[in-house]
């Protein structure tokens, strides 16, 4: 689960509409990509040319976490039962979101442990499923609870401020949603967007809000989620199946299925804006790549039982398999408006770390960049990635990990 967050106020004029037969290639010296824009009716259209696959953008991330956060034994607050999320406020400590306590813990940019705000009730600052944190405007901290559909508001010092209802004329969601990018996000001026998929629907009805939760406007319908199938009382995902990667980007909004080798951009209006397209072909799955991932899947299931991995063998292979890889997996923005592409990682073609595709504020593929694997990450700082890792018992921890960007 990956929750996103940042956004700059959005202004129309600071889009560049190019004319219509204008063309121009990306006149860095040092570099071997190539990016043209264009517009075609009032979409701006970035065609980029993919990184070689050695490539590396001149980043660096690591070579370890400057802080970690979380422990096997011991006090309370360092033991998280599904840390879901976090976010660093401005005075560099860190909110990190416990689901199984529903509690906001609150540490030091050292990683002590300081405050913990809200618990599982019904009263004011109080949650039932608390899953999710952002920045609120003014330095306050919004907390969703996605049971209640509702927004928790807290001030810097976690004193309860208010609770802001959704009220975007609510119909059935399906968690395979929520869970995938997060019931809301908020924007750096206070507006909400949420996200959901009708039960039975592949498609996901994308809405923002105000402040106070009132319904402002429809970003429209996107393609979502696949039909789940059932076999033997068990729903599976079909194989290799898209999802709907959904990010607020330099004051627009990111909308894009991930078997897709473009990035949609939306203004909060609803308006396709830019296009900005990868540089990179779907490729069909083989018979090799089915049964990897099947064994990757059966893998994790807890049961040594040779009947139970069978059965789930034999399931998985009755499961419909999507024509082509996804492209990506998931984005997320940084704090200076670059927008990080997750590569799929095809199964049977495993390699150490995460790589990451990172485009600039105006649509332009920089490079590309490696992070840990295992690192869920919450939020890209301007010299910091923040996530959560988990070891081999399971045990969850919040980590802080250095990033530096140079030119390579």
């Amino acid at each position: 689960m990956k929750f996103r967050m940042r956004i700059t106020p959005f202004a129309l004029s600071a889009l560049v509409i190019l004319p219509a037969v204008a063309c121009h290639e990306d006149d860095r010296p040092s570099s071997a990509l190539r990016s043209q824009t264009r517009d075609s009716a009032g979409i701006r259209i970035i065609e980029n040319s993919r990184p070689a696959d050695g490539s590396r953008l001149g980043w660096r991330v690591g070579p370890g976490p400057a802080v970690s956060i979380g422990t096997v034994e011991g006090e309370v607050p360092y033991l998280f039962a599904a840390a879901t999320d976090a976010t660093t406020l401005r005075d560099g400590r860190i909110v990190v979101v416990d689901m199984g306590s529903d509690e906001l813990r609150v540490f030091d940019a050292l990683g002590s442990h300081l405050a913990s705000w809200g618990g599982r009730g019904e009263g004011p600052g109080e949650f039932i499923d608390l899953y999710h944190v952002d920045r609120w405007p003014g330095d306050s901290i919004a907390a969703g609870d996605y049971r209640n559909e509702s927004i928790t508001v807290f001030d810097s010092d976690g004193n309860f401020g208010r609770i802001v209802r959704l009220e975007s004329d609510p119909f059935p969601w399906d968690l395979r949603a929520l869970f995938a990018h997060g019931l809301y996000m908020v924007t750096s001026e206070g507006a909400v967007l949420v996200s959901r998929q009708r039960p039975g629907s592949d498609e996901v009805d994308i809405r923002i809000l105000d402040g106070e939760g009132r319904l402002r406007g429809s970003l429209g319908r996107h393609p979502g989620w696949p039909s789940l199938v059932e076999r033997d009382m068990v729903l599976y995902q079909p194989i290799f199946s898209r999802a709907l990667a959904v990010e607020p980007w330099a004051g627009l909004v990111v909308i894009a299925p991930t078997d897709r080798s473009e990035i949609r951009v939306f203004t909060q209006t609803g308006t396709l804006a830019r296009i900005v397209r990868l540089g990179k072909e779907p490729r069909a799955p083989e018979r090799a790549h089915i049964d990897a991932y099947i064994e990757s899947q059966v893998s994790r299931v807890s049961s040594e039982d040779a009947d139970d991995r069978a059965r789930m063998r034999r399931d998985y292979n009755a499961v419909p398999v999507a024509e082509r890889f996804p492209v990506f997996t998931s984005v997320i923005a940084d704090a200076e408006d670059h927008l990080w592409v997750e590569e799929y990682e095809v199964p049977g073609e495993e390699r150490d770390g995460v790589l990451w595709t990172v485009v600039d504020p105006g649509g332009r593929v920089l490079g590309l960049v490696e992070t840990p694997e295992g690192l869920e990450i919450y939020e890209i700082g301007d010299d910091f990635i923040l996530g959560r890792v988990r070891d081999e018992l399971d045990v969850e921890y919040i980590q802080v990990w250095p990033l530096e960007r140079w030119e390579g």
